[in-house]
């Protein structure tokens, strides 16, 4: 995903005369209802340096630090998106009650409702044993997977999962919460842009490597990150098949990717969701799904899942 939300990184300080009593500290889950659909966006509220900080993660792009937020008591009051000469500006207004905040998003004459929830901590140990390793892609049919919206380019060409053009994203039809995940990947040469949606709320960047070694970007959009969030620790670019390997373990919040034999993130904290995610809903389990709308022409093999033994 190479949507670049609006919004640059300044410190912020709000009208809060003590940090301890402030409602809105942690982080928030919301499910939004439009016309359009539902869409999935979160907030993170902390202390930083003295200042009360507040990160903002859209239906799509990445998360981003609000620089126009005020927190006056329980009602948090902040500018999401400036105006433009062809869209107002949105807002938010939020009041704090225990463990859930409500009020309205606006845009222009645009009013809708929001409801967020803490998020849940997902705080937990590895399992002690995982299961043997099940295919959950078998090489000849999409049995176990489905797109996600009528224009849907994938295909099962020579046993390899193909998206032949731009259209729908594919979602497996099962749902899982810790897993091991393996997959293999191949991104053509240039402008390749997907990503592999762990539980359908976090995005592994899958992407072509940039073929200017001096070329500059955020390093948390890039290839294995998690995107806007984690950019990998080091760099594990393929140099000769054109296959990335992957193998991931998520437990809770806790991501560990290994790229090419290569360890890109050790157990790693996910502080929320992504931009794309299907839903908020962080404390359940989800399925993975692979977008298709940005570019085609990658293939997929040997995807296979291991879940803890019972």
């Amino acid at each position: 995903m190479q949507r670049f939300a609006a919004g640059l990184l300044f410190s912020l300080s709000l009208l809060t005369p003590a940090f301890a009593a402030n409602p809105f500290l942690g982080r928030w889950d919301f499910n939004i209802t439009t016309p359009r659909g539902t869409g999935a966006a979160w907030l993170g509220v902390k202390q930083n340096a003295g200042n009360i900080e507040v990160w903002y993660q859209p239906t799509g792009g990445n998360v981003f630090l609000v620089k126009e937020a005020k927190i006056d008591g329980s009602h948090l009051s902040m500018t999401v998106s400036q105006a433009s000469a062809d869209r107002p500006a949105v807002t938010w207004e939020l009041d704090a009650g225990g463990d859930k905040l409500t009020g309205v998003q606006k845009r222009g004459d645009v009013t809708t409702p929001l409801t967020g929830v803490r998020a849940p901590e997902l705080k937990r140990n590895a399992p002690k044993a995982w299961a043997k390793a099940e295919p959950l892609f078998n090489g000849k049919n999409l049995d176990g997977w489905e797109p996600m919206g009528a224009d849907s380019h994938w295909v099962v060409k020579d046993g390899l999962l193909v998206n032949e053009d731009k259209g729908a994203n594919l979602k497996s039809t099962r749902k899982f919460d810790d897993f091991k995940l393996h997959f293999e990947v191949f991104c053509p040469a240039e402008h390749a842009n997907s990503g592999f949606y762990l539980r359908g709320r976090y995005e592994v960047q899958l992407a072509s490597v940039n073929p200017n070694p001096k070329a500059t970007g955020p390093k948390d959009r890039g290839m294995g990150s998690i995107y806007g969030r984690l950019a990998p620790a080091r760099d594990a670019d393929n140099k000769s098949s054109g296959w990335d390997v992957f193998d991931i373990t998520f437990v809770g919040r806790t991501v560990t990717i290994v790229r090419n034999g290569v360890t890109i993130h050790d157990r790693q904290e996910i502080e929320g969701i992504t931009g794309g995610a299907l839903d908020a809903n962080e404390g359940e389990p989800g399925p993975f799904y692979i977008q298709g709308d940005h570019t085609g022409g990658l293939k997929f093999r040997n995807i296979t899942i291991s879940v803890p033994a019972k």
